[in-house]
């Protein structure tokens, strides 16, 4: 499987009527970008979205970034992971992750022992009955994965790693844990914006949400930020460590900081004003210096 140095994260397909969604994965295909990742949060259902957009191109890999373990059993993710895989060989990558307390508790589920609950999914994963046509290559997984531990288990459990929401430092950091091999393919949010305010303004909107949960707090905290830097939506030290902005220039110099600290891949979030508006514009202006 092939996805390239750069993909594109978005939550904006998800907010696209499904054909209109298919549209702008074809697009992004067309550009050059290597892979689509796409969320499991409160909207589209992992493998249902990946079918829809896995139809609508005809190379890019689809990227679950990530799928839920506490949204179906081992069982299903590992069939709805081979029947996707059979489908379209080489094309599917899968993504899975212990997700947050709160996002747990309202699917009913206990929020606990998050490093043994994804030691033990992935053992029923891999012991899982499938009588349907199998793939021909051996389906590939990922982790999502902030701390020590759980960067580990990536690395000896599956292909690699996933973190979402860090700086390059913390690709440093994950590379040094996982050792070479494992794949690591860090998110990385940008806006395209030289204002500073107005790039902070969009940074913070996009950063509230993930400052109220525990994980990247606590992660953030591992790599030096401080109490200060995460109260009141953000220090600007820590937004403009989390979110790359700027000119062109700019945002291919942090996506370069990742792969020099070791990741093999970025998949780029771009954010704007509008989260609900397909960032097509500058999908399009980034691509060209992004994937030289």
């Amino acid at each position: 499987m092939d996805i390239g140095r750069v993909g594109i994260w978005t939550f904006a397909l998800d907010l696209q009527p499904a054909t209109k969604a298919q549209e702008a994965a074809a697009e992004i295909e067309a550009l050059g970008y290597g892979a689509i990742w796409i969320p499991e949060a409160m909207g589209r259902e992992a493998f249902t979205n990946s079918a829809i957009l896995l139809a609508g191109t005809r190379r890019i890999v689809i990227a679950t970034g990530i799928a839920n373990i506490w949204a179906r059993d081992p069982m299903a993710m590992a069939g709805a992971q081979k029947t996707l895989c059979e489908a379209y060989p080489e094309r599917f990558l899968l993504g899975i992750g212990v997700s947050h307390a709160p996002l747990v508790g309202l699917r009913g589920h206990n929020y606990d022992k998050p490093l043994s609950a994804m030691r033990a999914y992935l053992d029923a994963m891999d012991y899982a009955p499938f009588l349907a046509t199998p793939p021909a290559a051996e389906p590939v997984r990922i982790i999502a994965a902030l701390a020590p531990k759980m960067l580990k288990l990536a690395a000896e459990r599956a292909k690699g790693s996933h973190p979402y929401f860090v700086p390059p430092e913390h690709t440093a950091h994950a590379r040094a844990v996982m050792g070479k091999g494992p794949w690591l393919a860090p998110e990385q949010a940008v806006v395209l914006e030289t204002d500073a305010g107005t790039a902070r303004e969009i940074a913070r909107t996009h950063m509230a949400t993930y400052l109220g949960l525990p994980n990247y707090v606590n992660n953030l905290k591992r790599l030096g930020f401080t109490d200060d830097d995460v109260a009141s939506g953000g220090s600007d030290r820590l937004v403009d460590a989390i979110v790359a902005w700027g000119d062109v220039n700019a945002i291919v110099k942090r996506v370069r900081a990742h792969h020099d600290a070791g990741a093999d891949h970025v998949g780029v979030q771009v954010l704007s004003a509008d989260p609900r508006a397909l960032p097509l514009a500058q999908w399009r202006e980034l691509a060209p210096a992004l994937l030289r």
